[in-house]
């Protein structure tokens, strides 16, 4: 771990590139606007909120979110609305024209459910004396717990488009198919294959300070 830290920019370059991102977020949302296109606008206004997220949980709950925390998240909504929006001038989205565009997306997004399954796994480990999770059930609960919100993900999906074709209106989110879920599963599985094997050295703060609330509410 620590030689992937030194492979990362440093906190204060964390901090701007998360700060351009979220920039380009509010860019995006104006082009969506511009251009009409319902899907851009929800899709970038979603992660717009999303990227909120980590100072309410700062501020308001005192849960330390490292830069490289709010950065990941940052990245994944970042990625996934940019790819509803696609290059100046393309008249296709990222997503249909970059086959490896989605798997990344996917991948990402998963490591975030992932990330907060384990980080509240481990906040009722060390909260509550009479439950143990052994390091091998938190891992397999963490894969079992992606794949659940990957199956509630690709079904809201499937409604979405089925509401767009009976109002003749464009779809927020699109399937490709059979094959293009069953991939989504698999990259699923590997962003939350990832949280499960090296979760633990990134959101330690993140499950004490769980941790601390559930002691504060059960004094």
């Amino acid at each position: 771990m620590r030689n992937l830290d030194r492979l990362l920019p440093s906190r204060e370059r964390q901090r701007q590139l998360t700060y351009l991102m979220e920039i380009g977020l509010v860019g995006m949302l104006f082009v969506g606007i511009d251009r009409g296109n319902a899907g851009i606008v929800i899709n970038t206004g979603v992660a717009l909120a999303v990227t909120q997220l980590p100072p309410i949980l700062e501020r308001d709950y005192e849960i330390p979110m490292d830069p490289r925390l709010t950065l990941w998240i940052t990245t994944a909504v970042f990625l996934h609305a940019f790819g509803t929006v696609g290059l100046p001038g393309a008249t296709r989205t990222l997503y249909s024209q970059v086959w490896w565009w989605d798997h990344m997306t996917h991948a990402l997004s998963a490591s975030l459910v992932a990330g907060v399954g384990y980080a509240t796994v481990r906040a009722l480990h060390e909260h509550a004396d009479g439950i143990h999770f052994p390091q091998r059930f938190v891992a397999v609960f963490i894969l079992l717990f992606v794949l659940a919100f990957g199956v509630l993900w690709e079904v809201l999906e499937f409604a979405i488009a089925l509401s767009a074709d009976a109002f003749g209106i464009d779809a927020v989110l699109t399937q490709y198919g059979l094959n293009d879920t069953m991939l989504d599963f698999v990259f699923n599985s590997i962003g939350g294959l990832i949280v499960a094997l090296w979760g633990g050295a990134y959101l330690t703060d993140v499950s004490g300070a769980i941790r601390e609330r559930l002691e504060a509410r059960t004094d």
